[in-house]
């Protein structure tokens, strides 16, 4: 049996590799398509304009979500390092 490192034979790459494929492939192709599905499911089985519009927003607030993941994960790291408050403060009881 021959020892092999992992990061020499490429596996670590390979397995970043999928992950950033399959990220890709759910936020790029299955969440646009699982918000239409959702649309057109409400609107076929109410066969109401009110519900139907209700799931538009819902499903455009979700797909707009997912599209600016980044800017979203840049305005709570921004509350949270706010909310904080100064590094001086006195750390234990109050």
């Amino acid at each position: 049996m021959h020892d092999t490192v992992l990061a020499t034979a490429g596996w670590i790459s390979t397995g970043t590799g999928i992950g950033n494929d399959i990220k890709s492939l759910i936020f790029d192709v299955g969440i646009p398509v699982l918000c239409g599905l959702f649309v057109l499911v409400v609107g076929w089985r109410t066969k109401a304009p009110g519900p139907t519009i209700m799931a538009v927003i819902l499903a455009a607030v979700v797909w707009g979500g997912a599209a600016n993941m980044s800017l979203l994960k840049d305005k709570t790291t921004q509350d949270i390092t706010h909310y904080d408050g100064p590094a001086s403060a006195q750390q234990g009881d109050r």
